[in-house]
């Protein structure tokens, strides 16, 4: 993955990621990778994708978008994706500690990737996940997230170039001048 500037997907990641929202497949960020995108100072491998269904028909389309191929899970092991430009993506098929993927998309946040959104688990629940799992590897990450999540609250972060911030008072998403976006308003940040 490429950390050009405040980026922390590489072209080949947003490429995919721009399909599978252009495909309106239901899918959200979640793990480190989502902890990233809400400026946890973590370093990963991957980007872990939960989706409501992983037989969707737009995951192949997206896939086939970019060169990428979906093999389906055999046994205990889940689905995969082959190729270049998605060997980063891994799917995960359920969170740990949380609840169905319905439940927990409602109260995901979305985070600019230059001129598109993607559907980010919230740090709470990424949190909380880490929690219930209790590996040695994610308890090291536990007061990071925490402290990205207390200090995001109102603060302005940047995202791809994309300057956000939360309306302390409203919890509306800002656009870069500071105004308020009618109608938009942000949940679990």
């Amino acid at each position: 993955m490429s950390a050009r500037g405040n980026r922390i997907f590489g072209d080949n990641e947003i490429r995919f990621l721009r399909e599978l929202v252009r495909a309106r497949v239901e899918f959200m960020i979640v793990g480190l990778s989502a902890a990233a995108l809400q400026g946890a100072a973590v370093v990963t491998q991957d980007v872990d994708l939960w989706f409501r269904d992983t037989e969707d028909v737009g995951i192949k389309k997206a896939l086939k978008k970019v060169g990428g191929k979906y093999l389906s899970s055999m046994g205990d092991n889940p689905p995969v994706f082959v190729g270049d430009v998605v060997e980063f993506f891994d799917i995960v098929l359920r969170m740990h500690g949380l609840g169905e993927f319905d439940e927990e998309k409602e109260g995901s946040i979305k985070v600019a990737l230059g001129a598109f959104k993607v559907p980010v688990l919230p740090l709470a629940r990424i949190i909380k996940s880490k929690q219930a799992l209790g590996r040695p590897k994610d308890r090291l990450y536990l007061k990071v997230l925490a402290d990205t999540q207390k200090s995001n609250r109102g603060r302005v972060r940047l995202v791809r170039g994309v300057r956000q911030r939360r309306d302390a008072q409203g919890g509306r998403d800002l656009d870069p001048s500071g105004r308020g976006r009618p109608g938009k308003r942000a949940r679990n940040r």
